[in-house]
C-alpha cells in the first residue's frame, strides 16, 4: 500500500512537472498594435497629420536623425518630391498595393508648414520606403543601411 501511494505521488509529480507552461508572451503585432499614432497639429493652419503605421514611432525615436540635423527646406524640398510620386501610387492601385498607399496626401508647397511637420513627413517616407521595401525616388534612403532592406525595427 505504501509503494502504491509513493508511485502515485511519483506520477502526479511527473504530470504536473511536465505540463505546460501558460505563460503570456507579446508577440510584435501585439506591441505595434499599441503605439500610439504619431500626431503634429497646428490649429492655425487647420491641418493635421496622423501617422498610424505600426513601427514609425519607434523608427522616429530610435533611427531618425535630430530635427535641426538638416534645415526646412532640405525636408520641404525632399516632401514635395516624394508627396508626388506617393499621390501617383495612391491614383494607380491596379499598379501599386492598394495596402500600402491608401490615402492622398494634401501637401501644399505655397503653405508653410513649419519644421516639426515637414521632419516627421520626410522621416515617414524613409520608413515607408524601408518598411515596404520600395522607393519613391532617385534620393539616398535614410537609415539604417541607407539602402531598401528594411531595419530590424520594421516588419
Amino acid at each position: 500500500m505504501r509503494n502504491i501511494i509513493y508511485i502515485f505521488i511519483l506520477v502526479s509529480f511527473v504530470v504536473f512537472s511536465c505540463g505546460t507552461q501558460n505563460k503570456t508572451v507579446a508577440s510584435a503585432d501585439t506591441v505595434q498594435a499599441e503605439e500610439p499614432p504619431v500626431r503634429v497639429a497646428n490649429d492655425s493652419l487647420e491641418y493635421e497629420i496622423i501617422i498610424i503605421d505600426p513601427g514609425f514611432s519607434a523608427y522616429l525615436n530610435s533611427i531618425a536623425l535630430p530635427e535641426s540635423y538638416y534645415n526646412e527646406d532640405f525636408y520641404e524640398s525632399r516632401n514635395r518630391f516624394y508627396v508626388i510620386e506617393w499621390n501617383l501610387r495612391v491614383q494607380n492601385p491596379q499598379t501599386y498595393n492598394p495596402r500600402i498607399y491608401e490615402n492622398m496626401i494634401n501637401y501644399e508647397p505655397q503653405i508653410n508648414y513649419g519644421l516639426e511637420v515637414n521632419y516627421k513627413l520626410f522621416w515617414y517616407f524613409q520608413f515607408a520606403q524601408q518598411k515596404y521595401r520600395t522607393r519613391l525616388g532617385p534620393f539616398r534612403i535614410y537609415g539604417p543601411g541607407g539602402g531598401v532592406t528594411p531595419s530590424p525595427f520594421i516588419n
